[in-house]
């Protein structure tokens, strides 16, 4: 199957699209990794994400800063043990939209990646079997901006060579999507996998012969 959407560029966000978000059981191990209530940890762990993404503080620092937070110091083994548990949480991807992508690709569809995610994350997105589907991978961390700030779609569509209005954007969080629709983007709020079946298929060329 093949899904064709001519003279545009689809934009994947990563997190919560293409993977699936992290399992209970992936949290557990986390929470236990760290040693710390849940609750307190989750708080600490989100408040300094942005810094993460935008490439301004490195693995270890970001762990320091969440100890600080949670009145705890972890030695090098257990920060390592905690970026382990962490980034492999975020690896289990969402088949259905994944199956979709493959369908943009056989189209012959230009697909890239723009992703609010850590250096670490690259490696990832670039190395992965599905990298195989995208001309570009755009990690935030390694550029001037994180979404949804909007300097960082102008610089993607700079980078593909096209116009924002030519730019078919889908991510999460719907602060994102709207930033992007602020611009000209094309965007979808993805929510499920069908919804995003039928938004691709409304924007695709059919051969009606």
């Amino acid at each position: 199957m093949a899904i064709s959407i001519p003279n545009r560029v689809v934009v994947f966000d990563y997190g919560e699209v293409i993977s699936r978000s992290p399992s209970e059981q992936d949290r557990a191990a986390l929470v236990a990794v760290a040693g710390c209530p849940e609750p307190a940890f989750w708080t600490a762990y989100w408040a300094h994400r942005d810094g993460l993404d935008q490439g301004t503080t490195s693995v270890p620092e970001y762990w320091a800063l969440v100890a600080a937070d949670l009145g705890v110091r972890w030695r090098a083994s257990t920060v390592h043990a905690l970026w382990v548990a962490d980034f492999r949480s975020w690896w289990s991807v969402e088949p259905g939209t994944l199956d979709l992508i493959e369908e943009l690709y056989h189209g012959g569809t230009r697909l890239a990646i723009l992703s609010n995610a850590g250096f670490d994350f690259a490696s990832g997105f670039r190395g992965s079997p599905m990298a195989l589907f995208f001309e570009r991978v755009f990690v935030s961390a390694e550029m001037a901006a994180i979404k949804p700030d909007p300097a960082i779609y102008t610089e993607v569509a700079d980078e593909l060579g096209i116009r924002l209005d030519e730019m078919i954007f889908i991510d999460n969080k719907s602060v994102n999507t709207d930033a992007a629709a602020e611009l000209g983007v094309t965007a979808h709020h993805f929510t499920s996998v069908a919804g995003l079946d039928g938004f691709l298929h409304s924007l695709a060329t059919h051969d009606l012969r």
